[in-house]
């Protein structure tokens, strides 16, 4: 099934599961020379896929691979090279981790469609079908999920005076439009994703945090990616990313309390071990 129902919390991704009844780990791995925390430690091949063993050896449950920086200020890439970096690595790393789900995080059609034709499980959209609404039928063709993430403008531009009347009810809505589009092409796996950090303030990404449970009620995964994002930066007097590991942890362990079923992280073992901690209390 793909809503979640009280606790039985399973969805379908092309020919496997993701049973979300345990909060579950999203590593990151990000093929860029640009992006904030990580960009140009993955470049080399094998270390790309030593790290991807390596995150599965830790806890996570999915891989997302992207080829683009989206950090705020970015510039774009083009759809060869986002390929060029991104689909040989997925390739091969879906045939050597065949048990483990592996997303694409892109906003290009050809890209996501190249990745699912080699058997990518889900695809990871921060524009939220803004920049491709043929997203929907392209998920649906290969019955793979759909992050559904809010998100306003581009990488370039997002940052600059966000401005909301309601953010979490805006939000809300967000999602509601993009469930009705996802879900009338035939799109059966969605999670949602408020996206931290995507055209919003400090003031904006804290009201949603407190208000992820709220979200609950569209039936769908709620997943919390602030992986040593700017916003635990600021709120930890300008500390650089590199240093906001404990912060992260803290932050994400709320969006648990909060009803999120997905951490997206950096750091896949000190995630999982605060799922552990985090399931150990509530039971």
């Amino acid at each position: 099934m793909t809503r979640l129902d009280g606790h039985s919390q399973k969805i379908e991704l092309r020919d496997t599961y993701l049973n979300l009844e345990k909060p579950v780990v999203m590593g990151i791995l990000n093929l860029t020379p640009d992006s904030f925390f990580d960009g140009g430690r993955f470049l080399n091949f094998e270390y790309a896929l030593e790290q991807i063993g390596k995150m599965i050896s830790n806890g996570a449950s999915i891989i997302d691979i992207g080829g683009e920086s989206t950090r705020p200020g970015s510039d774009p890439v083009t759809v060869e090279t986002e390929m060029e970096r991104v689909l040989p690595l997925l390739n091969k790393a879906i045939q050597e981790f065949s048990d483990t789900i592996f997303s694409i995080d892109t906003t290009k059609y050809q890209v996501a469609k190249e990745a699912l034709k080699s058997g990518a499980h889900i695809v990871n959209d921060v524009s939220g079908l803004r920049k491709e609404p043929e997203f929907a039928n392209l998920c649906s063709e290969y019955n793979a999920g759909y992050i559904l993430m809010h998100s306003i403008s581009d990488p370039k531009t997002m940052q600059n005076n966000p401005a909301y009347e309601n953010v979490v009810a805006e939000v809300g809505t967000f999602f509601e439009n993009g469930i009705s589009k996802l879900t009338d092409a035939g799109v059966k796996s969605i999670i949602l994703d408020p996206g931290f950090g995507f055209g919003k303030t400090l003031a904006h990404n804290l009201k949603l945090v407190n208000s992820l449970q709220s979200y609950m009620k569209y039936g769908y995964p709620v997943m919390a990616g602030a992986s040593r994002k700017s916003m635990i930066g600021a709120i930890l007097g300008g500390r650089k990313a590199e240093g906001r590991l404990a912060g992260t942890i803290a932050l994400h362990y709320h969006c648990l309390m909060n009803g999120a079923r997905i951490l997206r992280v950096h750091d896949v073992k000190e995630a999982a071990d605060s799922i552990d901690i985090f399931e150990s209390i509530s039971q």
